[in-house]
């Protein structure tokens, strides 16, 4: 009786003639992901930055529309797409290991002392896979529900932000990342959203 109540929960949807309910979809939870960082800083682990991270936005992109003018009236075409920076915020740890990577990967993009920049992009820009898991964690390994990647990256802002006698909160640093490009790929069954991918590969 309980289990068979859980349909309830949610509207009848379906035809007139072939009515149905079932439960709600169970949604993927905003706490449960994870942010790996590739070629970030002078190459080695970044595994401390990955533990860090408090909260991550996920890419956002939008298209430029072309007006066309037209007899009676004016219809829009798609022109070109841009992805919106992504912003991480992360815990600054007592160790600095957080605030080192971020230094190492500010000195790839520009040596301040010697004023001196990066030649091309590649000799800085890094990428970043944003995971969506679905809580399995100790021996056994979480699933991934969803895979963003986004390539092309650089720090475009970093705001170490205030220290303050009045608060017992964790010391923060605020990450503006622009990037290039982005996929997301797919479940491994083929299940799934699939942006910047041709339909029905992987």
């Amino acid at each position: 009786m309980a289990i068979a109540s859980q349909s309830l929960f949610n509207m009848t949807v379906g035809s007139d003639n072939t009515p149905s309910s079932q439960g709600l979809l169970m949604p993927k939870l905003q706490y449960r992901f994870r942010a790996l960082f590739l070629n970030f800083g002078v190459g080695g682990s970044t595994q401390e930055l990955t533990k860090q991270v408090i909260d991550i936005t996920r890419p956002n992109v939008s298209f430029t529309e072309i007006p066309i003018d037209v007899y009676n009236s004016k219809l829009y075409l798609a022109g070109k797409h841009e992805w919106t920076e992504t912003t991480i915020n992360l815990r600054d740890d007592a160790q600095g290991n957080v605030s080192k990577l971020i230094g190492q990967q500010i000195q790839k993009q520009m040596d301040f002392v010697e004023q001196a920049s990066a030649a091309t992009g590649q000799d800085y820009k890094f990428q970043i896979n944003y995971e969506v898991l679905d809580g399995g964690n100790g021996t056994l390994v979480p699933n991934v529900l969803e895979t963003w990647e986004l390539y092309g990256c650089f720090i475009k802002t970093v705001n170490y932000n205030n220290m303050d006698y009045k608060t017992s909160d964790p010391a923060t640093i605020q990450l503006s990342v622009r990037f290039d490009n982005a996929i997301q790929a797919p479940l491994a069954s083929g299940i799934g959203t699939n942006v910047g991918r041709a339909f029905g590969g992987t």
